[in-house]
C-alpha cells in the first residue's frame, strides 16, 4: 500500500474512554466514608459559591446570556434568583464555586478541584429533576448528586494520579470536562455507547491553556475556567443525546489524536482502577482562601504573626522551605497585578498571614495589596526545597504538602522554625477539620440568607440522611432568592 495513503479501519474506543463509561454507567457506591465525605463536600462547595456572590468580579459574569431570557425547566443558580438553560447554568454554579480558590483541591502530577463538578452535576440533576416530575415521574434526590459527585471527584483525581497536563502547558480544566461530560451524559439518560461517544468529544475539544494561571499573564479567567468546562460538558453531553456520533481513536491516533498532538506522544494512563478513592481522600480548604500549595505554610505564617509583628524593621530573612510543585507553581517575585496573580503568589500569601495573623478573600483586592509592608516582606523571602517534602506529596499514604517558616533577625536571632506537613483539610486531620468546615459553611450562609433561614439550611444539611433524601427539586428552591 502507498505510505500516503490513510488505514481507513475505524478502532475499538481507546481503553481509558471505556473504563470511563463503565465506571460511570455500572458503578454502584458502597462507601459510608465517601458519602460522609461527600456530603462534606456538598456544603462546603455550595458555601464558597455563596461567598464568591459578595465580589462584584464574579457576579457580573452571571446569570442569562441574553438579559431577561425565560427558559422552561430553569436551572437555579444557588443564593442567586437566576433560572437558566442547563449549559448556563453549569457556568454559573461553576464560576461561582470556584472564584475564590476555595473549594476543594486534589494533589497528585496533575492538580485540580474536583467539586467544579457540581456546576455541571447540579445544574443537570435540576434540569432533568424538573423535566421528569412534568412527566410523572420522581424527582432525583442529593443523594444521587453525591453519588455522582463520588464519580466525578473519582475520574478526575485518577486521571490526575500519573498524567501532568500542567507539564505540557494545558491547564488541569481539561479533567473537570472529561469527567463532567460523562456523569452529565448518565444524567441525561444516556447509555453506555453514548456515555463513550459524549467523553470523546471532551477530548476532541481544544484544551485550556495554563497560561492565565501563570506570570506574566496570570489573571481572572482562571476563577471561571472550572464554569466554561462544566458548561461546555453540558452542552457536549446534550449533543451527544440528539445523536451525534463519537470518535473512538481520539486519544492513540497516529497524528492526529489527543496523545500525539498535545500530550507530547505520551500514553494516558488510569493508574488504579475507579472506586471511591479520590472523594475519600480529598482535601478541603477550611481555613484559608489560598492556592492549596500554600495552605500550610499561611497557617505557619499565622502562628508566627504575634512573634513578629512588632520587630517588622527586625526583620532580615523570611527562610521557607517547601515542595517542588508550590516552587513550580506559586513562586514568584516581581509586580503582582490583580487578585488573581495575588492569590497564586507564596510570598504575598505568607505576608499577609504574617501581617494580620489571618489571610481572607478581600485580602486579594487592590486596597490591602498597596499596603508596603506586604512588598518589603516579600523581599526578604528565601525560597527553598526540602526533597522529603516533594517525595511525600506524592506518596499515596501520605499527600503531604509541607511547608516550613523560619524568620531571622538582624540581631542574629530567630523564630521557632514552624514546620506545617498536613492542612486542616487532610484526611489525617479530619476530626479536627470537619467543626471548621461547618463553621466556614454557616458564615457562608449567612452573607446570603436570615439568620433564621441558614440555620434551618445548615441543620438539614449536616445531617447526612435527611440530606440524602431531600429531592434536588426542594433542594435547589431552598438555596435560591426566587
Amino acid at each position: 500500500m502507498s505510505s500516503n495513503v490513510d488505514l481507513n479501519v475505524r478502532p475499538d474506543y481507546d481503553k481509558i474512554i471505556t473504563d470511563i463509561a463503565q465506571y460511570v454507567y455500572s458503578y454502584k457506591v458502597e462507601s459510608d466514608l465517601a458519602l460522609e465525605t461527600a456530603k462534606n463536600c456538598l456544603i462546603d462547595t455550595i458555601g464558597c459559591g455563596l461567598l464568591a456572590l459578595q465580589f462584584p468580579a464574579c457576579t457580573k459574569m452571571l446569570g442569562p446570556i441574553v438579559e431577561g431570557t425565560s427558559v422552561p425547566y430553569g436551572v437555579r443558580v444557588p443564593g442567586t434568583n437566576f433560572n437558566l438553560d442547563p449549559v448556563k447554568g453549569a457556568f454559573d454554579i461553576g464560576c461561582s464555586i470556584r472564584w475564590l480558590d476555595y473549594n476543594d483541591t486534589w494533589l497528585a502530577a496533575e492538580w485540580g478541584h474536583p467539586s467544579d463538578n457540581l456546576g455541571a452535576i447540579l445544574a443537570v440533576s435540576d434540569y432533568v429533576s424538573q423535566k421528569r416530575v412534568e412527566e410523572g415521574k420522581n424527582s432525583l434526590l442529593v443523594k444521587d448528586v453525591l453519588h455522582c459527585m463520588i464519580m466525578a471527584h473519582e475520574i478526575q483525581g485518577v486521571l490526575a494520579l500519573k498524567n501532568s497536563f500542567n507539564r505540557v502547558g494545558l491547564d488541569h480544566v481539561v479533567l473537570v470536562k472529561v469527567a463532567s461530560t460523562a456523569i452529565a451524559t448518565k444524567l441525561l439518560g444516556g447509555d453506555l455507547n453514548q456515555i463513550k461517544d459524549a467523553i470523546s468529544h471532551a477530548w476532541v475539544d481544544g484544551q485550556s491553556l495554563r497560561t492565565y494561571r501563570h506570570a506574566p499573564n496570570a489573571g481572572s479567567r482562571k476563577s471561571w475556567a472550572a464554569g466554561d468546562a462544566t458548561s461546555r460538558a453540558v452542552r457536549l453531553a446534550m449533543i451527544v443525546m440528539q445523536g451525534e456520533m463519537g470518535y473512538p481513536g481520539v486519544l492513540s491516533a497516529p497524528t492526529w489524536g489527543f496523545e500525539d498532538i498535545s500530550f507530547n506522544k505520551k500514553q494516558l494512563t488510569l493508574h488504579q482502577e475507579l472506586n471511591s478513592y479520590v472523594m475519600e481522600n480529598i482535601l478541603f480548604k477550611i481555613s484559608f482562601p489560598a492556592e492549596f500549595h500554600a495552605q500550610t505554610a499561611v497557617e505557619a505564617a499565622v502562628k508566627l504573626h504575634l512573634d513578629i509583628i512588632n520587630r517588622l524593621d527586625d526583620i532580615e530573612t523570611i527562610n521557607i522551605t517547601t515542595h517542588e510543585s508550590a516552587i513550580r507553581i506559586i513562586s514568584k517575585v516581581g509586580d503582582l497585578n490583580n487578585p488573581a496573580d495575588r492569590d497564586h503568589c507564596l510570598q504575598y500569601m505568607v505576608a499577609i498571614g504574617l501581617l494580620k495573623g489571618n489571610l481572607v478573600a478581600e485580602d486579594y483586592e487592590d486596597d490591602v495589596a498597596a499596603d508596603p509592608r506586604i512588598d518589603t516582606l516579600r523581599s526578604k523571602m528565601k525560597i527553598s526545597e526540602d526533597k522529603r517534602y516533594s517525595a511525600e506529596y506524592h506518596e499515596a499514604d501520605k499527600r503531604s504538602i509541607a511547608n516550613k517558616i523560619q524568620i531571622h533577625f538582624n540581631d542574629g536571632s530567630s523564630t521557632e522554625a514552624i514546620e506545617v506537613e498536613y492542612p486542616i483539610g487532610h484526611k489525617r486531620r479530619r476530626v479536627e477539620g470537619i467543626p471548621v468546615l461547618e463553621e466556614k459553611f454557616r458564615r457562608n450562609l449567612e452573607l446570603t440568607f436570615t439568620k433564621e433561614k441558614a440555620d434551618k439550611i445548615f441543620n438539614l444539611c449536616v445531617n447526612k440522611d435527611d440530606l440524602e433524601q431531600m429531592s434536588v427539586i426542594d433542594f435547589q428552591q431552598m438555596l435560591s432568592l426566587s
